[in-house]
């Protein structure tokens, strides 16, 4: 199969995003469309606060962490003297849960990639001042100076790496998603879809890789049905009443469902993730600073202080997301290609 998606280099990173935005309504937009509506969030002494207000999300928690003088040493002498690590967001309008959001409170900014930040800032020594914009405005923001470092679900690409640097940390996974009563698994094996009706978003890279294990399917005699709905609520509609065998969309926005649908008569399941780049190379999420800033090594030594002292886990636990871990944050690592553009 073809690990590639045409015209995808300025755009995979917010694919899920947009997929998932359906999950968000209901929540309030933060501020207008571009930098409207700035947070300043102080962590407690030696602690940050994750999962604040998350509509469910996640459940609030206080992870325990601190200065690491040998890594802050290292930050550039701007952001040093400036005691502060703005966190550049692209949840406007209506956000992307689990990802990045307005929370219940209507006002706070809350999701995986914020507190994030907000650890990476504790490691640092610096205050975190998060920034919410539109997709396209979070990376003027970053180009004029107004953000230090995105973290807002930013695929490591090499387009990207023309105007960015990156530290990888978290994986770009699909996923499947299936009734709680389902014993069926991806297990990375497209002949076990065989047989199984399948819903996808239309126009997403999900669908492309999913349109190409049906043809190779048919190649060996085998049926894949594959159907779409106008939105998500449609979608899950239809998984309940058994219409569909199993959605395949974002990863992360699939563990938001699982987690909403908890003890619920509508329960889901993931049932497996793939690659978002494909089968031949594992797609990354990174922390993304304007190239040559000096901010992508301690930012990834801050990401690998977190993985080694369990922070990172606890952290992807909180949000159902331990099956998108590294097991190291790199700084620039191979990214998709410039083909796939």
């Amino acid at each position: 199969m073809s690990a590639h998606v045409t015209r995808r280099s300025l755009i995979r990173g917010i694919t899920a995003a947009t997929a998932v935005a359906t999950l968000a309504t209901g929540l309030a937009a933060c501020g207008g469309d571009s930098d409207a509506a700035t947070t300043t969030d102080s962590a407690a002494a030696g602690g940050v606060t994750i999962g604040r207000v998350s509509n469910g999300a996640a459940k609030e928690t206080t992870i325990k962490v601190s200065e690491v003088k040998s890594i802050s040493a290292k930050l550039p002498d701007a952001v040093k003297k400036s005691g502060k690590l703005t966190i550049g967001v692209g949840a406007l309008p209506s956000g992307f849960a689990p990802l990045a959001y307005v929370g219940d409170d209507q006002k706070t900014l809350t999701g995986a990639e914020p507190d994030l930040g907000r650890l990476v800032a504790a490691v640092l020594g610096l205050e975190p001042e998060t920034k919410n914009f539109t997709w396209e405005n979070l990376f003027v923001g970053i180009d004029s100076g107004k953000v230090d470092v995105a973290f807002s679900n930013v695929t490591d690409t090499e387009e990207r790496k023309k105007k960015y640097e990156f530290a990888s940390y978290r994986q770009d996974n699909l996923g499947w998603e299936v009734k709680k009563s389902s014993t069926w698994k991806f297990d990375g094996d497209y002949k076990n879809l065989a047989g199984l009706t399948v819903s996808v978003g239309s126009g997403t890279n999900q669908e492309k890789i999913l349109l190409e294990w049906k043809k190779k399917l048919e190649s060996e005699g085998k049926k894949l049905t594959v159907k779409y709905y106008p939105d998500r609520n449609g979608t899950y509609l239809a998984l309940n009443s058994g219409k569909i065998d199993a959605y395949f969309g974002p990863n992360p926005g699939i563990a938001y469902n699982v987690a909403k649908t908890v003890g619920t008569a509508n329960a889901t399941a993931n049932a497996g993730t793939f690659s978002g780049a494909g089968e031949t190379l594992q797609g990354l999420i990174a922390a993304t600073a304007k190239k040559d800033s000096g901010l992508a090594e301690p930012l990834a030594e801050a990401i690998n202080y977190l993985i080694d002292n369990g922070q990172y886990a606890k952290w992807l636990e909180v949000y159902n997301l331990s099956n998108e871990a590294v097991a190291k944050s790199e700084v620039n690592p191979p990214g998709l290609p410039l083909d796939n553009s």
